[in-house]
């Protein structure tokens, strides 16, 4: 019964993701069409603007334009206007097709430059242009049948971009906007985005001085705070904790290591346009580290390993260096330097479902002990052309990673052909409080790297064999994954993750002595607390405190004093009444193991 149940179930779910399918390709072409009309209004509004590309995107669409002038917020308020009268005018969207050669000579003779050089790649013979009213663009289409179907969009920000990419190709401006089917929809992500912005981790970090970038350090560079730095431990300390626990060895290796190094993974061959130019040591040549990888792999090789021995599991906090241009870089999200939670895992063939299995089980257990009960699972696979390793090896990882999913009870989508080109993965993306998808969690198998090492193991005949490599990061960057929790909290982290647990506050110069005496004593007890003296209104102490997102405010008068109590006060301006000294302590000890599931 309880297996026609969980069927039942699966089937369900399955249902439920396939008719979520066929609404992401309906709104995909209505944000299409949006951006096409919405060009047709810059066209028309800004005589002389160049147009470029505009496709939909993850949550609506964008165009790029080449204008002279720089737009300005009101101009997106005209163009709007200018979309509502294209839309009441209810044209259809008319398909045609022109052969190349006189595509490319009409776009050129109209000033379109940006649509001949895509015209003139196009191999086939003819193209397809969409018309809509008195605007004409190249597009593969499909469209909405016409520009009446359109009920509900708003156009957002604007920013700047290089054609195709290209950091030495023409500058554009892009202006990104969302539509949806229903009102709901778009007023549900325009009260979402509001959210966004109040939660912006940029702000927080700021407002409750946990770290900053400064341009003079260098842009992508992070500088924690105390406050900062010591929410930054917890994590690390919890981490290591757990990865013992889960029979892993701790590592630590340098930041800078021979080129030669790079040569042997590859990194230095594929991967050098992220990585940082080389520096000179005695004549020989230096990179900082842009993986942790290569150097696991010369641990594991200092020595000879039996089958006995596996899996022998890895990690490491290690730190990276990779470029990244600086018009992505974005607080904690994007970074130039980071912490990289690491673990390399070495298996035997025989060995690598039931290894999948727990290394999924593991990131999923880190991931709620964070708060993160909701997220989606990518299985990606071998991709088409490009990748290494025998077929009949992918096939047997697959069915590995495969087998081992199954065996979770997991809903999951399969990447066909989106695995890397040295193996196939599973992404693990967790979902905030206001409903964003945020990828974290990777297990990443690897044929790549254990065939440049030369690694090997001896087997159960005393011959050498191949092992097989699984990456594999729980929460990404820590970095990053900071950035994505104070999001998801809005600042207000959990009790055992909040830097600063308790604030002491006295109401006046007569309770100092106590107070300073409670913050030892709750220190004591390996609670964080910081002693507010400072010569003001208890008010005024109690309102900046709880601004601080501190989590508990112990607020002593002569009563609370002579008492040998507290009156405390919750995050949330909850009055939870006078406690005992020593009945506080448990109370705070007790929920701060419950929240971390320590």
């Amino acid at each position: 019964m309880l297996t026609q149940r969980k069927k039942k179930d699966f089937e369900y779910k399955k249902y439920c993701i396939i008719e979520q399918m066929e609404k992401q390709k309906s709104l995909d072409i209505l944000r299409h069409s949006t951006a096409h009309i919405m060009a047709a209004a810059v066209m028309e509004l800004f005589p002389g603007t160049k147009v470029a590309i505009g496709p939909s995107i993850e949550d609506g669409f964008y165009y790029d334009f080449d204008r002279e002038q720089a737009f300005t917020p009101g101009d997106l308020i005209r163009i709007e206007e200018k979309m509502a009268e294209i839309i009441k005018a209810d044209y259809p969207f008319i398909c045609s097709y022109v052969p190349k050669g006189e595509a490319v000579k009409e776009f050129r003779e109209k000033g379109e430059k940006y649509k001949a050089e895509i015209a003139s790649q196009i191999e086939d013979d003819k193209v397809s242009m969409y018309r809509s009213g008195n605007f004409t663009d190249l597009c593969r289409g499909p469209h909405i049948n016409s520009t009446g179907e359109l009920k509900y969009f708003k156009l957002l920000s604007i920013a700047g971009a290089y054609w195709r990419g290209d950091s030495s190709r023409e500058q554009l401006q892009r202006i990104y906007g969302t539509a949806f089917l229903t009102k709901k929809d778009i007023d549900d992500y325009l009260t979402g985005i509001e959210e966004a912005h109040k939660r912006d981790h940029r702000k927080l970090g700021e407002d409750l001085d946990l770290f900053s970038i400064d341009e003079t350090v260098g842009g992508g560079l992070v500088l924690w705070h105390p406050k900062g730095a010591l929410l930054k431990d917890i994590i690390e300390n919890y981490w290591k904790k757990f990865h013992l626990e889960n029979g892993y060895d701790l590592l630590s290796t340098p930041h800078i290591a021979s080129e030669e190094l790079f040569k042997v993974s590859g990194h230095l061959q594929t991967y050098s346009e992220n990585m940082y130019a080389s520096m000179e040591i005695e004549g020989k040549p230096y990179r900082i580290k842009p993986m942790n990888c290569p150097m696991h792999l010369m641990i594991y090789k200092t020595k000879l390993h039996s089958y006995r021995e596996l899996p022998v599991r890895y990690a490491e906090l290690g730190t990276v260096y990779r470029f990244e241009k600086s018009g992505v870089l974005h607080g904690l999200l994007r970074v130039r330097g980071f912490t990289q939670d690491d673990g390399h895992i070495i298996v035997a063939p025989e060995q690598l479902e039931e290894e999948m299995l727990g290394v999924f089980n593991m990131a999923v257990n880190c991931l709620k002990t964070f708060g993160f009960n909701e997220y989606k699972i990518y299985f990606a696979t071998r991709p088409e052309k490009k990748y290494v390793g025998e077929i009949e090896y992918w096939e047997k990882a697959q069915n590995s990673i495969e087998n081992a999913l199954k065996k979770t009870g997991c809903v999951y989508e399969i990447d066909e052909g989106g695995g890397a080109f040295y193996g196939p993965k599973i992404d693990i993306k967790i979902k905030d409080v206001i409903g964003r998808l945020w990828q974290c969690s990777t297990l990443q198998f690897d044929f790549n790297l254990p065939e440049r090492f030369d690694i090997f193991y001896v087997n159960s005949s005393g011959k050498k064999a191949r092992p097989y490599m699984i990456h594999r990061a729980l929460l990404g960057s820590l970095e990053r994954f900071i950035g994505v929790l104070l999001e998801h909290y809005a600042g207000a982290l959990p009790l055992w993750l909040s830097p600063i647990q308790v604030a002491v506050a006295n109401i006046n110069e007569e309770q100092r002595g106590f107070c300073e005496g409670l913050s030892q004593e709750l220190k004591k007890n390996n609670i964080r607390v910081i002693f507010d003296g400072r010569n003001e209104k208890i008010g005024r102490k109690i309102r900046e405190n709880a601004m601080q997102k501190i989590p508990y405010i112990a607020v002593i008068g002569n009563k609370e004093k002579d008492a040998c109590a507290v009156a405390v006060r919750a995050r949330g301006n909850r009055d939870l009444g006078v406690m005992s000294v020593d009945n506080f302590i448990s109370f705070v000890k007790e929920e701060s193991v419950c929240t971390s599931g320590l």
